[in-house]
Parts: C-alpha cells; sequence; structure tokens
C-alpha cells in the first residue's frame, strides 16, 4: 500500500520580508516530500507564520487558531506550528502555550532553517516543541525558496534593524542587522536571472543601512551597480529605505542605472518635527523634503509612496496639520496609513498622553481624503501616456483582463491573452482611477 503524500498549508502576515521567509518554509517542506495545498482542511500541516507589528494582525492569529481546535479534534494526527514575529515575543508564546495547547511547534525569525528538526522532534515526543533565537546572528544561506512567482522575486539583503523607532517591535522581533555577503546576494539573483526572473526587490528593514557589518568597504550602492549588471535582470527595487540613511549617492543612481526602476518607498511616519523626535527617526521635517527635492530635481517622473502614523502619543492638531502640509508639498502617489496602536515592549506604549481614538480615526479620514485626491490628480497626468508592464497574473474581477506594474510601480488592468503573463509590455493608458489605471495594449 502506498503510503498517502503529506500536505501543508501555509497563512502569512504581514510584509514582503515574512512571505519571502513563507517561500523558505515551502521548500523545506517540498524538499521532506511535503505538497501544498490551498485547502487548510486537507492539511497534515498548517503553518501561521504571523507578524507583531499591528495589533489586528496578532488578533487574527488568536482568532484563526482557535478555530482550528475543532480541526484537530477531527484529525488527531494534523500538525499545527506558528512561527514569525509574534513568536520572538515571550508575552505572545504563553498564550499560545497556554490558551492554545493544540499548536505543536512554535519557532521564531532565525530559525527556520531547523523545521525539518522541530518536526522530527515533535513526531519523536509528542511535545509542543519551542524554539526561540533571541538574536539571529548568523545568516544561514543554504536555506532556498519555493518562489511565488517565477519572473519577479524578493531577495533579503540583509536581516534585523538597529533604529528602535519608539512604537516598533521590530529590532526586539528580528534581532540587530546583519548584512549578507554580496557574493551571495549577486549568485541568487543570477541563478534567479537564469529561471527567467526579469524582477528583483532586495529587502531589508533599513536598506540603506547595508554593508554596515560587512568586512569589506562595500555599501548598498555598490550592490545596486552590481545587480545592475546582472543579464537578464529587467527590473531592480527595494525596500524598505530610511530616510536618515539615504545617500546623496543612492539618489544618483535613479539618473545612473538604467534597471532601477523609477519608484522610492520612503516612510515619513510623520511631518512635525516634534514628533519624529518623540518617534526616534532621527532626521527632520526639512531633512525629508530635501531628499524628495533633490530627487525630483534628478527625475522629475518619479513616484513616491510612504508611511504615515496617525494618533501617536502626543499628536496635537497642529502636529497632524504639519502632517498634512507635507503630503501637499511631496504629492506622494499613495501611501500605507496606520492609526497608531499600542505594541507592548515599546517605549511609545509606555508614554501616557495617547490620543483619543475618535480624534484618531478623525484625522485618518482627512489624511486619507487628501492622499486620495492628490493620487488621483497624478494618475490623471497619466491619461495618454504609454508604460512598460510587468504582467502578473489574470485579473480577480474579470478573466479577460490581465494586471501588471509599471516601473514607477502604478497597478495597470488591461485586456489581454494569460500567456502574456511574465512578459513585460507597452500599454497605453486611457482611463484612471485614485488606486489603478486602465488601458490597451500597443
Amino acid at each position: 500500500m502506498v503510503e498517502k503524500q503529506k500536505t501543508f498549508f501555509t497563512k502569512t502576515y504581514g510584509c514582503q520580508m515574512n512571505e519571502h521567509d513563507s517561500e523558505k518554509i515551502s521548500w523545506i517542506l517540498e524538499n521532506m516530500n511535503y505538497i501544498e495545498t490551498q485547502n487548510i482542511e486537507e492539511a497534515d500541516f498548517i503553518i501561521y507564520n504571523t507578524c507583531l507589528v499591528r495589533e489586528n494582525a496578532e488578533v487574527k492569529v488568536y482568532g484563526n487558531l482557535g478555530s482550528l481546535k475543532q480541526l484537530k479534534r477531527q484529525k488527531p494526527d494534523l500538525m499545527i506550528a506558528v512561527c514569525g514575529c509574534m513568536m520572538q515575543r515571550e508575552e505572545a508564546r504563553n498564550v499560545i502555550l497556554s490558551k492554545h495547547k493544540h499548536v505543536d511547534i512554535i519557532f521564531g525569525t532565525h530559525n527556520i532553517h531547523k523545521l525539518p528538526q522541530l518536526i522530527n522532534n515533535h513526531l519523536q515526543t509528542g511535545e509542543t516543541i519551542v524554539d526561540i533565537f533571541e538574536d539571529g546572528r548568523e545568516i544561514i544561506e543554504n536555506i532556498n525558496s519555493n518562489r511565488k512567482y517565477s519572473y519577479k522575486a524578493f531577495v533579503n539583503i540583509m536581516y534585523g534593524c538597529n533604529n528602535f523607532c519608539t512604537y516598533c517591535i521590530v529590532p526586539y522581533t528580528r534581532g540587530r542587522e546583519n548584512s549578507r555577503e554580496p557574493e551571495n546576494i549577486i549568485k541568487e539573483i543570477e541563478e534567479l536571472a537564469k529561471n527567467g526572473c526579469k524582477e528583483v526587490t532586495l529587502l531589508g528593514q533599513n536598506v540603506n543601512s547595508y554593508g554596515k557589518t560587512l568586512k569589506t568597504d562595500y555599501s548598498f550602492t555598490d550592490l545596486l551597480k552590481d545587480i545592475n549588471k546582472i543579464e537578464g535582470i529587467e527590473r531592480i527595487r527595494f525596500m524598505t529605505s530610511h530616510p536618515k540613511d539615504l545617500s546623496d549617492e543612492l539618489i544618483n543612481c535613479y539618473a545612473t542605472l538604467d534597471k532601477l526602476c523609477g519608484h522610492l518607498h520612503l516612510p515619513v511616519q510623520s511631518g512635525s518635527n516634534k514628533v519624529l523626535k518623540e518617534m526616534n527617526r532621527n532626521y527632520t521635517r526639512e531633512g525629508y523634503l530635501k531628499i524628495i527635492n533633490n530627487l525630483k530635481k534628478l527625475v522629475p517622473n518619479i513616484s513616491i509612496t510612504t508611511d504615515i502614523i496617525i494618533g501617536f502619543p502626543g499628536e496635537t492638531e497642529e502636529d497632524f496639520n504639519d502632517t498634512l502640509e507635507l503630503v501637499r508639498e511631496v504629492r506622494f502617489d499613495s501611501a500605507f496609513t496606520f492609526l497608531y496602536s499600542i505594541r507592548e515592549g515599546t517605549k511609545a506604549a509606555k508614554m501616557k498622553n495617547q490620543i483619543d481614538d475618535k480624534v484618531k480615526h478623525s484625522r485618518f479620514q482627512r489624511l486619507t481624503d487628501t492622499l486620495n485626491e492628490i493620487a488621483l490628480e497624478l494618475n490623471q497626468k497619466l491619461v495618454g501616456e504609454t508604460l512598460e508592464v510587468l504582467v502578473e497574473e489574470v485579473s480577480k474581477n474579470n478573466t479577460e483582463v490581465l494586471t501588471g506594474r509599471s516601473r514607477n510601480n502604478k497597478l495597470v488592468h488591461f485586456k489581454g491573452n494569460e500567456d502574456l503573463i511574465g512578459s513585460i509590455v507597452s500599454v497605453k493608458i486611457e482611463n484612471v482611477k485614485t488606486f489603478t489605471l486602465e488601458g490597451s495594449l500597443v
């Protein structure tokens, strides 16, 4: 009798870093003869890769874990694992160990490579296995990834963060900054290119500080220049940048590197110097605007996106108006906007001057209205333009429509055959909305 092949289901919360970690988990499990399923009820192994940056992501994890209790009763051999940033926090681990005892394996962000060992330990003992590294000092290079797409890929260039923004839990969950050796990054991207990858997105909590832990004098801009030489790669993106470390040399790369896409995601978080200081961001409103002005002088059509937090402790109406004024001055193409929420373990969680929820929501709506008006105006300027679009998938709403992204990170919809997925095509823009462009193949 042939033994049934075991299946796994992965649910990923949070950022691109977590998405890429899930690609590594998938590769490890398939090398253990598991196959992936999209049906959670069919799975023999369920993995939740968690996020701790936003409170609602944490709440969703607990809720989803609770709903698995009944499935575990029906399938006693079902294995359940929880990993990712949440598991780096002792309080979150204790909640799972005390209230979700049907979870079999708990591991963190630094020890994905140990998953086969953790699975074996659980199967041998029947115990809940907890394995957490508090700080990932060593970068494990021999883990591959099951890439979600063949034509675009995330590539970690560094891990961890040294900035300690007062609202952010990441330095406590991802550890201190540690840069990968450039030759390993180059080799990984060369392999991706050989397999048909056209676009790479370089990942790090602060890519601008890449290279500081290397023994050689090699910077982020050096890395960009070397990747730009790789045959087959047609587009380079990166995220996330920290304004305090964004150099003139990096700005110049937008004019000199033909594969570097005309888009920069540069989180500002607030337009108030007082709030920026309380956040420990280590730059000023004026410094941020200087970066933007220098970029736009060099590349007038560059797309700028950002992150903004509303309702940080002590934020006054004047502080909020400073943020609105900065938004109007920069004219962001889009922004990820967040209501400040307390994250235990951060300095901001202990601040006494927390903002009332009604005030937060009112400011949030005013900010969103301003951002959306500007985004639509910027998109309207693209009507009649022809953009290069990397075709990514069939539209979820219309099977005759394809969707992809332009070099300046605009989401573009157009009619076409799904055979075009993975190729770069020219699309003439005919109609625009706040967040999307619509056009026809040229």
